[in-house]
Formats: C-alpha cells, sequence, structure tokens
C-alpha cells in the first residue's frame, strides 16, 4: 500500500486517525465476514424463538393475541435473516468471480436493511417476557421502546453521525 492510499484526519485535539482505502476484494470480504458474524446470533434467536412456541407454558403464559405478537417476532426475525443471508448468495449467483461497487452497495444495503426487523423482532419477545416475567406491571413496553430505542441509535444514528462528523474532519480526498 502506498501512501497515496492512506489518509491521516487530524482531530481537534490533534490526535491523527489513519484511513486505509480497501480494494474492492478486500471491501467484500470485510461485508461478507460481517454477515458471517450476524448470522450465529439471528440463527440463535431464531431457534429459541421456536423452542418458546413448543414449551408448555407458551401457551399458558401468553394470550392468544400476545401468541401472534410472538410469531411476529418470529418472521421478523426470519426476515431479517434473509436479508442478512443475501449477500452471499447475491454475489455467488451474480458475481461469482468479479467483485463490484455494485455489488457492495447491494450487499451492504441488505445487511443495514436486516437490523431493522432484527431490532423489531427483538423487541417484541422481550416485550413478551417482560409481560411474563413482570405479570401485570406497566413496565413491559417503555423496556422494550427504550431497547428498540438503543439498538436504532447504535445500529443507525450513531454510524450515521459518525460518517458525517469523520467526513468533516478528514478534508477533501479522503477515504470514506
Amino acid at each position: 500500500m502506498g501512501a497515496a492510499d492512506a489518509v491521516t484526519a487530524k482531530r481537534p485535539h490533534e490526535t491523527a486517525f489513519d484511513v486505509q482505502r480497501l480494494s474492492l476484494d478486500e471491501a467484500a470480504s470485510h461485508l461478507l465476514e460481517e454477515c458471517r458474524t450476524i448470522v450465529p446470533g439471528v440463527q440463535a434467536v431464531f431457534g429459541f424463538q421456536l423452542i418458546a412456541v413448543f414449551n408448555q407454558g407458551f401457551g399458558e403464559k401468553l394470550a392468544p393475541a400476545e401468541q401472534r405478537l410472538h410469531l411476529a417476532a418470529l418472521a421478523l426475525v426470519v426476515v431479517a435473516m434473509a436479508l442478512v443471508m443475501g449477500p452471499a448468495a447475491l454475489h455467488r449467483l451474480t458475481e461469482p468471480r468479479t467483485v463490484s461497487d455494485r455489488f457492495l452497495l447491494v450487499a451492504t444495503r441488505l445487511v443495514m436493511w436486516s437490523l431493522a426487523p432484527l431490532a423489531l423482532g427483538l423487541c417484541l419477545d422481550v416485550y413478551l417476557v417482560a409481560r411474563v416475567v413482570l405479570h401485570e406491571s406497566p413496565w413491559p413496553a417503555p423496556l422494550a421502546a427504550a431497547l428498540l430505542a438503543l439498538l436504532l441509535v447504535v445500529w443507525y444514528v450513531l454510524p450515521r453521525w459518525l460518517r458525517a462528523r469523520w467526513s468533516r474532519t478528514a478534508g477533501p480526498g479522503a477515504a470514506h
């Protein structure tokens, strides 16, 4: 890698941050590795959601409307799983011997889109678990809403804010 490929950005307190521009191949490898990191977690959540339905207490502790809410959470996690696994299928079926900016754009969008249904599915199930554990408490909905807000901030708001902030401090011509 040459000096032209690295960018040093100065922050207000003069600490330097090196930024390395990746080749298409390296960027695709990073993206697919990120997908491989997310998939086991999504699969584990899906497995626990499936098991819950077959437990004896499922029908006893959850009202029919809450059981349907659990089904919606399960469906949302399946949607998230499909979206996060999409980049591997997309690459294998459309460009198995190449990597393009087009692939990176579509695959990145699929991964980012997967996070919204995953967050909703997780928080719906947190709500249901809190209803069972806390009984008639008013806290299940605020707890689930707070966790949903946290996930959305960490997964969407913070990265966009940091990208905007870093692009302002890196200056023109910096690698993003």
